[in-house]
């Protein structure tokens, strides 16, 4: 049954918004946030903000904003308003809206709802330590708040240290969580919270309340940890005498043992994952499944199919598991699915990176490999050779089947640029081959692929004729006496795609020269 809440929504009313601190870099958990906001936002054909907080002058630094927004761009998360959006509600950085924070903090001083507290670090640590050891909450005495107007002003002029508190009257705070249902909290449990440092300098729950408003914000759609700071903004509201939006708090997002997800379980920042070659699109359907589903089987969703079918009555209470190989089969899906040409744009970083290739004009190592840019002419450092675009997509063919990441890429088919390889004797061994076998193998070899023209040099012609000579020449043994071998010498690797479609793409010189370098090794 629908949430009678959520029933009630009218096209192009919502209003939300993502707000992050810049004061680390873009994480899973921040990303999941922005996308279910995103998507419930286009879902109605409302806005989606972007607003960033950083009212924590020391800890938020520029390149932890740049971090978060080309995060939210790579991912295809853009927003209504925000800092490079201009909308009527800006600016969109609580830094550049001192003014407006302190029009409010002056009203709630002049009519006696909040008031400067000049407790010191110390007095305080001592009364939350009394407290603990007599089973109540921490929470601020109050003392401060009976200091008359005349004394607050002298210990002002001193220069003493304070801040400013809320006062917080007793009552029961009820609120309709979209997600949880009804919550209730016990204002005497949360005492006279700090609200700003001075007139001045707010803290995140009072800039977050004005801005809400200021930005007419409809639906406050964050993480689960904040739920204790909903009680203390609706009773900031109820002071400033604002109304409330709707508030839908997300699971919090677990590692696969049920602990607070962490490095040690995978998860990275999101620049860090686009730096090891996951796909956007297979980190979007990813962070969408974690904390909510469809209510079927269906596992594969791009973003216009997540914007028709997201919901906030989908997402689930309990936590979500973060599973890095869900992700990596995610990810293997969405390479399989992408255009040959995109596939091999997306790997040429990497193989210039690695040094296997190089582009053919030294301005486009400057270009950061942008697409337009690349040129369709690559130079092979190793042979000094000049391939062309079209042969790296071949390459990159055969092998997109078996990649789960794009920083895979440059170990698979490495072999392809090397002037020579390098491997152990017994590499080449099919099982128990003794050495004079294995020599009459590649003499074989050398001697069928020679006689095979430039112009039946393809895959399909390779296939049938050496299958053919494997059944002669072994008369019902395994095929694997003859292509072991010739796969062991094409590529130098325990493992790999199969031998004909390498040797189509190596060629018949390259690849009857690795046959003889092969004998040479066993030689050796």
């Amino acid at each position: 049954m629908m949430n009678p809440e959520l029933k009630l929504i009218k096209p192009g009313e919502v209003r939300v918004r993502y707000a992050p601190s810049p004061t680390g870099l873009f994480h899973i958990g921040s990303a999941r946030t922005a996308l279910f906001n995103y998507l419930f936002a286009k879902k109605y054909k409302g806005s989606f903000i972007l607003r960033i907080e950083d009212t924590d002058v020391e800890r938020s630094k520029p390149e932890f904003e740049k971090n978060i927004i080309e995060g939210l761009k790579w991912l295809g998360i853009d927003w209504t308003e925000g800092p490079d959006a201009e909308g009527k509600h800006g600016p969109y950085r609580q830094s550049e809206r001192t003014e407006i924070y302190s029009k409010y903090l002056k009203q709630l001083l002049k009519e006696k709802k909040a008031y400067y507290c000049f407790c010191s670090e110390e007095e305080l640590e001592v009364q939350r330590q009394y407290l603990m050891s007599i089973g109540q909450s921490p929470r601020y005495s109050g003392k401060c708040a009976k200091l008359s107007e005349k004394e607050a002003k002298k210990y002002l002029t001193e220069g003493k240290p304070s801040v400013i508190r809320l006062k917080t009257p007793l009552q029961k705070i009820k609120f309709l969580d979209l997600i949880r249902g009804k919550i209730e909290f016990d204002s005497g449990l949360i005492g006279d919270i700090v609200i700003a440092k001075n007139e001045k300098s707010p803290l995140f729950i009072l800039a977050g309340v004005i801005d809400d408003y200021e930005m007419k914000i409809s639906h406050v759609i964050r993480g689960e940890d904040h739920i204790s700071n909903t009680p203390k903004q609706i009773l900031l509201q109820k002071a400033l005498g604002l109304p409330q939006p709707k508030y839908a708090h997300l699971p919090l997002i677990l590692g696969p043992d049920r602990a607070k997800l962490s490095k040690r379980h995978g998860a990275l920042p999101v620049s860090d994952y686009q730096k090891v070659g996951y796909l956007p699109e297979a980190i979007i359907n990813f962070i969408a499944f974690l904390g909510w589903n469809p209510g079927d089987e269906r596992e594969f969703f791009n973003i216009n199919s997540l914007i028709k079918e997201f919901s906030l009555e989908g997402v689930q209470k309990g936590g979500a598991v973060f599973n890095i190989q869900r992700l990596d089969f995610l990810n293997g899906f969405y390479i399989r699915q992408a255009s040959l040409d995109r596939l091999t744009k997306l790997c040429l970083p990497y193989l210039i990176k690695s040094g296997l290739i190089k582009p053919a004009l030294e301005s486009e190592l400057n270009s950061h490999y942008k697409e337009e840019t690349l040129t369709h002419f690559y130079g092979i450092p190793e042979t000094g050779e000049k391939i062309s675009f079209d042969y790296l997509k071949k390459v990159i063919a055969i092998h997109q089947q078996r990649l789960k990441k794009l920083s895979e890429i440059s170990e698979l088919i490495d072999f392809f640029f090397k002037e020579k390889l390098s491997y152990p004797r017994n590499l080449l061994r099919w099982q128990n081959m003794e050495d004079a076998e294995l020599f009459q193998t590649l003499d074989k070899l050398e001697e069928i692929l020679s006689k095979i023209t430039t112009e039946e040099w393809n895959s399909k012609n390779l296939e049938s004729i050496l299958l053919s000579e494997a059944e002669k020449i072994h008369h019902g043994k395994s095929r694997g006496y003859l292509l072991w071998p010739l796969r062991a010498a094409l590529t130098g690797k325990e493992a790999s795609v199969g031998p004909f479609e390498i040797t189509e793409i190596l060629g018949k010189e390259k690849t009857l020269k690795r046959i003889k370098e092969a004998k040479n090794i066993l030689h050796e």
